[in-house]
């Protein structure tokens, strides 16, 4: 669960690797369901993020035991949900509007690897915590700032 089905074990740059299925499951649906599919989506994306942040929370102690380190680079629920969070309450176009689609998951997407990297305050000292709290908080944080920004830029963009 902590790897998302052996997604954390992949090389190079797992947890890049594992901020990819929140989009692809996007991307689905909204080429699928149309526009009217906005709150499926965004409760499909919110379960998406409950499920990383609560195994993050339950397992994570366990897995910094198992891989011997804070934070182990195999546990990528925490990139699953983070990004999940980027990808909230935008606004999803219809089949007809793949292109747009992809351009917002793709704007989503980046700031949410970039802020997740850098780990903008407080994300660096929340990840100072312990055990699970401590692999989850920072990737929440990137999350929230990323889904502030991605809204921001489709808003000056236009919608």
């Amino acid at each position: 669960m902590l790897t998302c089905l052996g997604l954390g074990h992949l090389r190079p740059a797992p947890g890049t690797l594992a901020s990819l299925p929140p989009i692809a499951v996007v991307l689905f649906l909204a080429g699928t369901l149309g526009p009217d599919s906005r709150w499926m989506i965004d409760a499909t994306l919110g379960l998406m993020a409950l499920w990383g942040g609560i195994v993050c929370v339950r397992f994570g102690a366990h897995a910094e035991e198992i891989f011997a380190r804070k934070d182990p680079i195999q546990v990528v629920s925490d990139e699953v949900m983070g990004q999940s969070i980027a990808l909230l309450l935008l606004p999803w176009g219809g089949p007809e509007q793949g292109g747009r689609n992809l351009m917002i998951a793709a704007i989503a997407f980046l700031t949410f690897r970039v802020l997740d990297i850098v780990k903008p305050p407080p994300a660096f000292q929340l990840q100072r915590l312990q055990a699970g709290w401590g692999i989850l908080l920072d990737d929440l944080i990137a999350g929230i700032y990323a889904s502030l920004v991605t809204q921001a830029v489709v808003w000056l963009v236009g919608n």
